[in-house]
């Protein structure tokens, strides 16, 4: 790490600017939570729930290139071929600039939210020390859903980068102080903090909850958990933290697999932690929208014609539409997939696809008509809300779509996998648990599942969906699945380099 102390300065003079600007903000901005101390009474115990908003409000405003960067390498997923972003198609080849602009803003995204995170719970701590009654519970509560946010912060940031900073207070110069931690120390973390957290939050599905709208609770905190110790290879882990979501009983999957990304699927018992957007059912005025333009076409014809279409920078690889064909796995794959003709072209000029199933057209389920367009043959259709969803009036692409980030489908596999891999469980086997996600779509049972057909299964089901593919792969060591379409994926190539741009701003030197 020839470089680490010049990352160490960075971090250390981008994190002051964060806390020089909170802590000088002169007034409340009800709409992310960031106040300044001498705006506050204390005594207010109901405004403590304002601070915790503003946590919330840093996760869900993720910019566009947080979920395109963090699952472009996997081999179920192409960066569009044709752009602006050329470094973004070099990337998904396993072609690392970390000068490129897009490294370097999502490490100052994640860090960001995390101070914004880190001054929520501190802020709300100030409040609790003036509670009395329910209120103190309330803040233990709120600080509880501040560390679940950040667990999943530092989540996505150590499988990015590796070893990274771990930031649990506003007293930056001491957490740097403590150096950076490795990426299994940073898992460990995580699993820890989520045990911190878990007894003071709601024991509800996120959908039960009436104060925050599908905030986290305490499963959400048992999911990361889980996440974590799936990095950390501890499986018996995974398999203890998964038993507990599953023997809630609170939990199932939602009937339609096509339905579950679009409006309907919305705050459903199957999402445990989906990040929350809305145009408020308006035809004009004030949105609260992520950014889906990256993920839908630049030419289609939508079945509402005033609906806008996107960039094309994300593209379902053919490796995994002739993996999700060869299975006769169709409502998957209609569900994940939106094809052009140009793109079923292309699946024709294998003399192993020459006829395709009846069921892959250019045309979804509910009448859109994708085109052809230069960036990609494919659209990803969990990104994807059909036109005729759209609040009238609202034409962006996917505009008030919520973005699911963890689901009891991939619980439910995560179990199957620990299972495979040596961990014991009473909640639920890995027949029975596989079994039922392939159930869901109309496939058929499994018998003695093996852990390769877990992972088939996980390819399947999670399939663009925040690099599930990629993580497990490289987990495994299983470099060859990466290695396909002519790229060749080494060991060298599991993480991105830090960004140049921490760099620059001081003197490259070891000092």
């Amino acid at each position: 790490m020839k470089n680490l102390k010049q990352v160490t300065k960075q971090l250390a003079l981008m994190l002051a600017v964060f806390t020089a600007f909170f802590a000088c903000t002169d007034k409340l901005e009800e709409n992310d939570g960031q106040l300044a101390a001498d705006d506050l009474d204390l005594t207010i115990s109901e405004d403590m729930i304002l601070p915790l908003i503003g946590a919330y409000s840093a996760v869900y405003s993720r910019g566009w290139e947080d979920p395109l960067l963090i699952g472009v390498r996997g081999d179920d997923v192409n960066a569009g071929g044709l752009g602006d972003q050329p470094q973004f198609a070099d990337t998904d080849l396993f072609v690392y600039d970390n000068g490129f602009w897009m490294y370097n803003q999502i490490w100052e995204n994640f860090y960001g939210d995390i101070v914004r995170i880190v001054s929520s719970r501190e802020t709300i701590q100030n409040y609790k020390d003036f509670a009395i009654g329910d209120y103190v519970d309330k803040a233990d509560q709120y600080m509880a859903e501040c560390k679940v946010l950040s667990g999943f912060t530092h989540f996505q940031m150590s499988r990015l980068w590796g070893d990274i900073f771990i930031i649990n207070s506003s007293d930056i110069t001491s957490e740097l102080e403590n150096g950076v931690k490795t990426k299994a120390e940073v898992m460990q973390y995580i699993s820890d903090l989520m045990d911190e957290a878990i007894p003071f939050l709601p024991n509800q599905r996120p959908n039960e909850r009436e104060d925050v709208s599908a905030g986290v609770t305490k499963y959400t905190a048992l999911a990361i958990k889980a996440l974590a110790n799936l990095e950390l290879e501890n499986y018996q882990g995974v398999a203890d933290a998964t038993s507990e979501i599953i023997s809630s009983d609170k939990f199932n999957l939602y009937p339609d697999f096509y339905e579950l990304f679009k409006k309907p699927g919305e705050r459903s018992n199957e999402n445990l932690f989906e990040l929350q957007f809305s145009d408020y059912n308006t035809e004009s005025g004030a949105t609260n929208n992520h950014l889906y333009a990256p993920f839908g076409p630049s030419s289609w014809t939508p079945a509402v014609s005033t609906a806008s279409g996107g960039w094309g920078f994300y593209e379902p690889s053919l490796k995994y539409i002739k993996f999700m064909i060869d299975r006769g796995d169709q409502t998957r794959l209609v569900t994940s997939v939106n094809f052009t003709p140009r793109g079923m072209d292309e699946l024709m000029l294998d003399p192993n696809y020459a006829t395709l199933p009846s069921y892959i057209s250019n045309t979804t389920l509910d009448g859109d008509i994708f085109n052809d367009y230069p960036r990609a043959m494919f659209g990803s259709g969990k990104h994807y809300l059909p036109s005729n969803q759209l609040t009238p009036g609202r034409n962006s692409y996917g505009s008030s779509k919520n973005f699911i980030v963890i689901r009891y489908a991939e619980i439910l596999l995560m179990h199957a996998e620990a299972l495979t891999q040596g961990a014991t469980s009473s909640a639920m086997t890995a027949d029975q648990a596989v079994n039922m996600v392939r159930g869901r779509v109309g496939m058929p049972s499994l018998t003695g599942v093996t852990n390769d057909q877990v992972m088939d299964e996980k390819f399947a089901e999670l399939g663009m969906e925040w690099g599930v593919r990629y993580f497990d792969m490289i987990r495994l060591n299983k470099y060859d699945e990466l290695s396909y379409d002519g790229r060749t994926f080494t060991a060298d190539k599991e993480l991105l380099p830090y960004p140049q741009n921490q760099l620059d701003l001081l003197p490259l030197n070891n000092n």
